[in-house]
């Protein structure tokens, strides 16, 4: 699972007595365990959490019913992911069947050959990313794989 870190600073972050906000319970987690590990940890430290996402109306998990809801809410969103990412998976097995699916197509590896050249010319990295329309971490990546490469195709002396 991917590294959440500005959630993970926050949650360091907030004191006793404080409350945390949050627009929906899968923006806050991304399981029903996680969310109640979340709560259970933000109430044994003395801080709230409300929840923003019941159209107007506030959940509280400082009270009995506002732990209830955001249960209730956490499973029904982790329901919904499950859901859509079955919904994808056929929807991309029918398209495969059909010919008609052949993934993204890789953008920073085609610009490797720019990237080699800018990069022989002195250019910074993330100029060479504005130049040629891909990211610093693929400039980063491109550079590193033609190193390795050359590296496999020098002979020691």
């Amino acid at each position: 699972m991917a590294q959440r870190d500005r959630l993970s600073e926050a949650l360091r972050f907030v004191r006793r007595g404080d409350t945390l906000v949050a627009c929906k319970p899968d923006r806050l987690a991304r399981s029903t365990t996680d969310l109640l590990r979340i709560v259970d940890d933000l109430d044994r430290r003395g801080v709230g959490l409300i929840m923003l996402s019941m159209g107007g109306q506030r959940i509280d998990t400082r009270a009995p019913t506002g732990k209830l809801m955001v249960t209730l809410l956490g499973a029904v969103a982790e329901f919904e992911r499950g859901l859509l990412l079955e919904r994808q998976r056929e929807g991309v097995a029918k398209a495969k069947k059909g010919g008609k699916y052949r993934g993204r197509q890789p953008t920073a590896r085609a610009k490797t050959a720019e990237v080699i050249k800018f990069d022989a010319e002195g250019l910074q990295r993330a100029e060479i990313a504005r130049r040629t329309g891909i990211g610093v971490a693929s400039v980063y990546r491109v550079l590193a794989d033609a190193k390795k490469l050359d590296a496999g195709r020098t002979i020691p002396v």
